[in-house]
């Protein structure tokens, strides 16, 4: 065996405890959702399951957890879509068109400066500009806000992945007498499908985890799936095991649509648009 040789184990090892780190506080979660709040509260480590909690929350007649459920499947998907179409577009216009290097240097840096403010900083004048133009309690409203949130993301993803795309390709398309619009449909789009849909998870996770704009601008016909689980914690008892019940639940999404295109995401953020 050649001596410069390394041994995996000390690497795998470092991994498991990564992993191991990340994993804990979920497992500990779901773990919190099938005891009862006497047994969490005393720290017990031997308990036995119940199914209270994940009934309380999904099938009481006080509970409104399947309402908001629907809520954040509808904000989600409705405004990662609007999201990605309008990164897609801008990602072209900013690689493809004629702009000046310095126009689109200025509006990817303010991109970036608007993602790094907090959504909680944001969240008085979204409900000011909502209700100014009546809507706030609306999807309408909340899908705009949470598109808007996201988009410097999804624009600089989408920039990179169209930046990648061979000119060749578009020149050889526009001399054969496809307009703008075609090349954009039939050669751009279907060489960044990995970075399309690598964007679209990405944007979704954030629309569903989002809190602070969306307990802003809904109410409780509206509400999604983060303030109700805040809901929990009330004025003089916090429910954690209905907490920890609802917050398992709230992981399902996500952890489905990570598993289903968990490839796209890997070849979309490492390999970009093209090989």
């Amino acid at each position: 065996m050649n001596g410069r040789t390394r041994s995996p184990v000390p690497l795998h090892i470092v991994l498991a405890i990564c992993a191991a780190i990340v994993i804990a506080p979920i497992v500990w979660t779901v773990a919190a959702g099938f005891r009862t709040q006497i047994s969490l509260l005393m720290g017990e480590v031997l308990f036995t399951p119940v199914w209270s909690n994940f009934s309380e929350v999904l099938w009481s007649k006080t509970s409104d957890f399947l309402l908001n459920y629907r809520n954040s499947i509808i904000v989600g998907v409705l405004s990662t879509i609007l999201c990605v179409v309008v990164a897609t577009l801008c990602a072209f216009s900013l690689n493809r068109l004629r702009w000046p290097s310095w126009v689109a240097h200025i509006f990817l840096a303010w991109t970036m400066i608007f993602h790094m403010i907090p959504p909680v900083a944001l969240a008085s004048a979204w409900f000011s500009m909502a209700r100014t133009v009546g809507l706030e309690n609306t999807f309408t409203g909340l899908i705009l806000a949470h598109a808007t949130l996201n988009l410097p993301m999804a624009i600089w993803l989408m920039a990179v992945f169209v930046r990648e795309v061979p000119k060749e390709l578009e020149e050889a398309a526009i001399m054969d007498g496809a307009s703008t619009p075609r090349v954009l449909w039939h050669v751009i789009l279907p060489l960044i499908t990995p970075g399309v849909a690598a964007t679209s998870i990405l944007t979704f996770i954030f629309s569903w985890n989002e809190f602070a704009v969306a307990l802003t601008l809904t109410m409780k016909q509206t509400a999604t799936v983060p303030v109700a689980i805040a809901k929990f914690a009330q004025d003089f008892e916090i429910q954690y095991t209905q907490m920890a019940a609802s917050a398992a639940l709230a992981m399902l999404p996500a952890l489905i649509v990570l598993l289903v295109a968990q490839r796209y995401i890997v070849k979309g953020l490492t390999q970009g648009a093209v090989k």
